[in-house]
């Protein structure tokens, strides 16, 4: 049972952005003869929804809010700082339950706040479909500023996510952000073709404003949604015909529009068919 539930918990870690559930199915497939394996995997359930930002409705909202390592109280729940609230996340089912009030007791609750703000119009503005959260962490000398984008379109066999984290130390006059950006796609029609790609940031800002620091990171996602549209023109410019020859051993064009009446080993080949 121990072997399985690792084989299985990697599965759940290494889920595409949208497929949790699938993969779930195609376990209680594939262990149908056993016994339910699914309760003994919620720590590989909780490591992929805390670092993967899954997102969920609360009860009575029409808002979704991250679920991360960095709002995760000491009991268990989870906090939203926009909403003032606490609930609990059945990390199997991807549900929330027992709202509570949670009020924001931080020294820097002024400056999070205001974050919150610009990092609200930036993502709106950038990302049509779009979760954020800002948050204290390290006995609130630092903040945590969280971004997911998802967008999924299984019936034309493709989903993907974007996810951004950076870290803020708020005991300097003059700041630096670090953080990464990664991006999730997972092509599956007729194949199966996954892009998996992050990027380090390093940024300075002069004041720890929520305006400057927002600004910068605007400039950091924009510079590397470029620079990967630059990766894939390369990509199909050069990498993809590479992998193809331009002619055939034969040295002769294939005719296409005749290619249905070929006789694969004796036409194209140009030798005798077997």
């Amino acid at each position: 049972m121990g072997s399985m539930v690792d084989i299985a918990s990697s599965f759940i870690e290494g889920a595409p952005p949208g497929e949790l559930a699938d993969v779930v199915a195609d376990i209680r497939a594939l262990t149908s003869d056993g016994p339910d394996i699914i309760p003994s995997l919620e720590p590989a359930f909780r490591k992929y929804n805390e670092s993967q930002l899954a997102t969920v409705k609360l009860p009575g909202s029409s808002q979704e809010v991250i679920v991360s390592e960095f709002n995760k109280l000491d009991d268990g729940r989870y906090f939203d700082v926009e909403s003032s609230t606490s609930f609990e996340f059945d990390h199997v089912t991807q549900k929330a339950s027992a709202v509570q009030s949670h009020p924001l007791e931080s020294q820097n609750a002024e400056l999070i706040k205001s974050l919150l703000k610009s990092l609200s119009n930036h993502a709106k503005e950038h990302y049509p479909n779009s979760s954020y959260g800002v948050y204290p962490i390290e006995n609130d000398s630092a903040i945590a500023i969280a971004l997911v984008a998802n967008r999924y379109s299984p019936n034309n066999f493709w989903n993907g996510r974007w996810r951004a984290i950076y870290q803020i130390p708020v005991s300097a006059s003059s700041t630096t952000i670090t953080g990464t950006i990664k991006v999730d796609v997972h092509y599956y029609e007729d194949g199966n073709v996954a892009l998996n790609t992050k990027k380090p940031i390093t940024l300075s800002v002069p004041s720890l404003t929520a305006s400057a620091v927002i600004s910068k990171i605007a400039v950091a996602e924009r510079e590397y949604q470029e620079e990967l549209n630059r990766a894939f023109s390369r990509l199909s410019e050069d990498a993809f015909k590479s992998l193809r020859r331009q002619l055939p051993i034969t040295r002769q064009k294939v005719e296409w529009e005749k290619v249905g009446g070929y006789r694969l080993g004796q036409d194209i080949a140009g030798g005798r068919a077997r």
